[in-house]
């Protein structure tokens, strides 16, 4: 694995996990930079096949959607339908008749570039304002033995966060040396057994955390969580493949050294978001407390 690999890979997780600990509107922030790059290299790929989408206006309504996911979570999901319609008017009055793909590229654009990476902003929110200490809803841990006293937001984001990197090292790891059967023809290099490992992986680390996190219906809540991040965090592989394929690129950009665009390194935690936001938020208040 070359040097750059590693070093920007180190650099990238370092910021990733301080800018999770603020939270607050630090991590906005830093999410608002990542959907903005993320969005343009979206974009770079949809035009490659000659489609002209509302770029500008996409990426305008998504960082406003980030915004509504700190302030208000509960009304966030109102600005996608509203942004959607927005887009549509917007692409009704250009000089040049906009078609079906235009159209389709620039919801495309909104649903997997802005609306789901936003609950990452809504599961970090949860119990931000009751724990701030520092300014702009920031927050430091005065101390780390007790994981039950950390914000709820902090420690599901950091455990999903643990999950899938546990599945991505996993299945490269494990596929590199035993992989023997192809998963897919859109990803040649992955393999089943890498696959497989992966899930296993993330099933891993979430019973450990669950545990951890005393939360109630352990180790059950855990396997749960871990099989759902693997297995999102593998077909959001999949999907960013089968787009890069389609567009005849290798990949979606070179920001980052030795691994490519945002899209390259972000692609697996997609749609993970909203499926770990929904479980913490809807499925373990349903549980008896233990």
């Amino acid at each position: 694995m070359p040097w750059s690999r590693i070093v920007s890979g180190i650099i990238a997780i370092a910021l990733a996990l301080a800018l999770t600990v603020v939270g607050g509107w630090y991590y906005t922030l830093a999410f608002g930079v990542l959907i903005y790059l993320g969005q343009l290299e979206y974009f770079q790929l949809v035009r490659a096949k000659g489609i002209l989408p509302a770029a500008k206006t996409t990426l305008v309504v998504s960082q406003a959607l980030l915004v509504l996911s700190t302030i208000a979570p509960n009304l966030a999901d109102a600005v996608f339908p509203v942004a959607g319609t927005f887009i549509c008017f917007y692409l009704l009055f250009q000089p040049k008749f906009a078609t079906i793909a235009d159209i389709s590229a620039s919801i495309m654009g909104l649903f997997y570039g802005g609306y789901l990476p936003s609950y990452w902003v809504r599961l970090r929110s949860l119990g931000t304002i009751e724990h701030s200490n520092l300014p702009l809803w920031g927050y430091w841990p005065e101390q780390w033995t007790n994981l039950q006293a950390l914000p709820q937001g902090l420690t599901a984001t950091l455990l999903a966060f643990c999950c899938i990197w546990a599945a991505d090292i996993g299945a490269y790891t494990f596929g590199k040396f035993f992989g023997r059967t192809r998963l897919s023809d859109i990803s040649p290099k992955k393999t089943v057994e890498g696959a497989v490992f992966g899930v296993f992986g993330s099933i891993a680390v979430a019973i450990a955390g669950s545990w951890w996190l005393d939360w109630s219906g352990w180790p059950l809540t855990g396997f749960a969580l871990g099989l759902l991040i693997g297995i999102a965090s593998l077909l959001g592989d999949l999907t960013e493949s089968m787009m890069k394929r389609d567009a005849g690129v290798k990949d979606s950009g070179q920001l980052i050294p030795g691994h490519g665009g945002i899209l390259d390194r972000a692609d697996s935690y997609v749609f993970t978001a909203p499926l770990v936001y929904y479980f913490v938020t809807l499925l373990l208040p349903l549980l008896p407390q233990t």
